[in-house]
Parts: C-alpha cells; structure tokens; sequence
C-alpha cells in the first residue's frame, strides 16, 4: 500500500465525506494502519473541527495510531477453548 490517494478525493472544491474516511478505514490492519493514517490525515487536513469527516477521520487517526503499534501480538497463550497455532505453539526441541 502506498500513501497515495485516489485523484478525485482531493479534488480542489470537492466536499470530504464521512464516507470518504470510512472508505480508507475498511483496509486498515496493523500492517498499514501508519500509511493509512496519512491518508486520512492528509484528506481532513483543511476540514474545520467540527465538520463529520473530521470528527471521524480523528477518530480513525487514534485508532490506527493504536493498532500500527499494539494490534497484532504474537506469542501469546491461546485463547481459553482454542488451541494455540502452530507457529506460535510449538516449542522448538533442545539443543543437543
């Protein structure tokens, strides 16, 4: 994923949407929560504060900033019912 954005989102004179935003949060996954971060950024930059977009593009923002740093942890114990993945459960034998 790249930073760049869709040409007409950012059109000169073009109202921002909600929609606008909620369109680049339906990608967002730990892996590029940082890039999409800018995104939306980018487009509620010369939104005023109290406009829709913004108020949920912030919200977004705080939410990426979350997950881009704590959303994915590995390593941990499975879940109570489920066993854990192999990748992450098997315990590699003893150095002989």
């Amino acid at each position: 994923m790249s930073q760049a954005e869709h040409p007409d989102r950012l059109r000169p004179g073009r109202e921002v949407t909600v929609d606008d935003v909620r369109q680049l949060m339906g990608a967002s996954t730990p892996h590029f929560a940082l890039q999409l971060r800018e995104r939306i950024r980018a487009l509620i930059r010369d939104l005023p504060p109290g406009h829709p977009a913004r108020i949920e593009g912030e919200r977004e923002i705080a939410r990426l900033d979350q997950i881009a740093y704590v959303g994915e942890v590995r390593g941990h114990e499975a879940e109570p019912g489920l066993e854990p993945l192999p990748s992450v459960g098997h315990k590699p034998a003893a150095a002989e």
